[in-house]
């Protein structure tokens, strides 16, 4: 059977669920292509959305390409599309992270069951992309299940990477780390100028379609040690308000074995299916990366003992409020169409 051939229409609604993915401060680093006559939706980084303070060799730019890349390819599998992934498909052309293309669709599981089953588990992700947001509120002081935990674990090594879960003190070696990223920006104000780039306050917050708004910020911790970057840093916002949050964080560590651009998009991608099935599971979830931003820190975070490979970004997971929507630029913006008839 012929595949079903990628048109403006259909490119649209993908690109309209790849933009849900998380990046960065919700820079939204990403620029999509159709090639309509050929069927080819290209991924590309949008570089004037970098930051050179925090993420200096892009790391975290890429891997919200990738975790966009992964909501797109749920979408469309969602769609009936059996989506055909090509990494970096072009070694002269660099700047291209991804091709996706519509390739026919899977035999039935009876014959070949593994592409179909591969197909439907990206379909029943679906309804988590709209409902995944990051969570910057307090959480449950209680356990995820040993099949909760099997899952997400499953889930990034499905996309080439590892969860590891943090034990005791682990946490408390990881909480010490973002303490002293922390630390650091208090006495080098230059590396907040990132931060200051991409959050949205008073007024602007309500128009703005990128960034971190105030009103996501979440509560100022009063108590408790969850690993949280403060976004409004020394800046006054009404009406935030204070909260004790949880003292003994859930915290999961994602890693990959290399640390090369396509691992970064690898990641991105690992990342963002283990929120949507933590996000299925009940499971709230909010990121750090900022002990990963120094390149001295960044080695010390993962697990002298268990630890593999490079880590690429730590999650916090745990049962309380999801968190609110964030702002996200409309698909114009982001899609470009070339070569239709």
């Amino acid at each position: 059977m012929d595949p079903q051939q990628l048109d403006a229409r259909t490119a649209a609604a993908l690109v309209a669920a790849a933009v849900l993915a998380p990046s960065m401060h919700n820079a939204q680093p990403w620029r999509f292509r159709l090639r309509e006559d050929e069927g080819v939706l290209e991924l590309r980084p949008d570089l004037g959305r970098a930051m050179p303070h925090s993420d200096p060799a892009n790391r975290a730019l890429y891997m919200g390409c990738g975790a966009a890349l992964f909501n797109l390819r749920v979408a469309a599998a969602h769609a009936g599309i059996s989506p055909e992934v090509r990494l970096l498909p072009d070694p002269a052309e660099p700047l291209l992270l991804a091709s996706v293309r519509s390739a026919p669709p899977p035999a039935p599981a009876s014959a070949h069951g593994g592409a179909a089953r591969d197909v439907a588990d990206l379909a029943r992700l679906h309804p988590a992309i709209q409902r995944r947001h990051t969570s910057r509120h307090p959480f449950d002081e209680k356990d995820i299940p040993d099949d909760a935990r099997a899952a997400l674990r499953t889930a990034a090594a499905q996309e080439g990477a590892e969860l590891l879960f943090a034990g005791p003190w682990h946490v408390e070696t990881v909480l010490d780390l973002v303490q002293d990223a922390e630390s650091r920006d208090a006495v080098h104000p230059e590396g907040m100028a990132d931060l200051r780039r991409w959050t949205r306050l008073g007024p602007e917050a309500d128009i703005a379609t990128d960034g971190v708004p105030e009103y996501a910020f979440g509560p100022r911790m009063r108590d408790g040690r969850a690993p949280l970057r403060d976004f409004a840093g020394r800046r006054p916002v009404a009406d935030r308000g204070a909260a004790a949050f949880e003292r003994n964080p859930h915290l999961a560590l994602l890693s990959t074995s290399g640390d090369t651009p396509a691992d970064w998009l690898r990641a991105g991608q690992a990342l963002e299916r283990v929120l949507l099935e933590a996000t299925l599971a009940g499971l709230a979830t909010s990121l750090t990366s900022h002990a990963l931003e120094s390149p001295d820190l960044r080695p010390l975070v993962r697990d002298p003992v268990v630890g593999r490979g490079h880590v690429q970004m730590v999650l916090r997971l745990g049962y309380g409020p999801f968190g609110p929507a964030t702002p996200r630029r409309p698909v114009r913006e982001v899609l470009d169409i070339v070569g239709a008839a």
